[in-house]
């Protein structure tokens, strides 16, 4: 199990290459949550999501002889951003796996970054088997979006800011897809918070961790119809461990509650947040009564919206 040290290593090594992002408030919210609630916000992280953290971390604790070979992912959404982003920073060649229906939007913003696209058929066994086959062939490191040690302590970073900004919160919400930043957040929360438990949030439509939870083995989705895209990832090896010891639930929410959620953030705080990141501040409003009164940390996981299909 990762301790404290190894942490505090991670938020060192990554500190160059991420953003301290801020955090907000908002009386109103407070208001109808009828919690005192306070917002790390991610979306202001660089590419717009927290995984810029686990990318920086993970590709940093690299030695400089895998750094020179590259690395290499699959990823349709922010992590294949991040990657990239994060690879360029370091002076590393990052090859992306991406879905060949990924919207347009999300290769170009690879292709900015300085990644290098690699198209395949958009199921996963493609994607794992076009990814091996880069690492063959060009010696590249893979490095999965959240089963991985040096990403899901990256995550983590997010939640040891908060807590040094606000030592007393007894809960932070986070959003849980493929495991990874509610894992790392949990271990910041054990080693940084005073008493802090760590509860992750899901949509009814993929709800794979809850069942997890409840199963004691990964569990997978049959269907993925939620609007909360970054959340249709399934948990792993690495991270499913420390979830089932350190995280305290997962709560569930529809996707109506998921938009009215994300709604109140844009119109109240003048923010931008993805549908995935208004899935905790959902799970809170749903379960409010049994929260009343206490100090809550939720991670805006991040920002990057799809404008021309916005729920509202």
């Amino acid at each position: 199990m990762s301790t404290k040290q190894e942490l505090a290593l991670c938020h060192q090594r990554i500190a160059p290459y991420i953003h301290r992002t801020p955090v907000l408030t908002s009386t109103f919210l407070n208001h109808i949550s009828g919690t005192q609630l306070v917002f790390k916000c991610e979306n202001f992280q660089r590419m717009g999501a927290f995984k810029m953290r686990g990318a920086a971390s993970a590709i940093s604790n690299l030695s400089l002889k895998q750094q020179s070979k590259g690395v290499v992912t699959h990823s349709s959404g922010n992590f294949a951003q991040a990657l990239s982003l994060s690879a360029k920073s370091l002076g590393v060649k990052a090859y992306i796996v991406m879905p060949s229906n990924a919207p347009q939007v999300k290769k170009d913003a690879v292709k900015g970054y300085g990644g290098e696209v690699i198209e395949c058929p958009p199921t996963l066994k493609e994607r794992e088997e076009t990814a091996f086959k880069i690492q063959i062939e060009k010696g590249a490191t893979f490095i999965h979006p959240s089963n991985d040690l040096d990403v899901i302590l990256g995550q983590g970073t997010a939640a040891i800011e908060l807590l040094q900004d606000y030592p007393d919160l007894d809960y932070i919400f986070t959003p849980v897809g493929g495991g990874g930043l509610v894992a790392g957040t949990a271990l910041a929360a054990k080693y940084y918070g005073n008493n802090c438990k760590t509860i992750g949030a899901e949509p009814f439509e993929v709800d794979d961790a809850y069942r997890s939870l409840q199963s004691g083995k990964i569990e997978t989705n049959k269907t993925a119809n939620t609007i909360a895209d970054g959340l249709k990832t399934q948990l792993g090896t690495i991270n499913f461990p420390i979830i089932q010891e350190h995280v305290s639930e997962i709560i569930r929410v529809e996707e109506s509650e998921i938009i009215t959620a994300m709604r109140f953030v844009w119109e109240r705080m003048k923010i931008i947040i993805e549908p995935s990141c208004a899935v905790p501040f959902a799970a809170l409003l749903r379960k409010k009564d049994r929260f009343r009164e206490q100090k809550i940390g939720i991670i805006f996981s991040g920002g990057n919206v799809d404008l021309d299909n916005l729920p509202f």
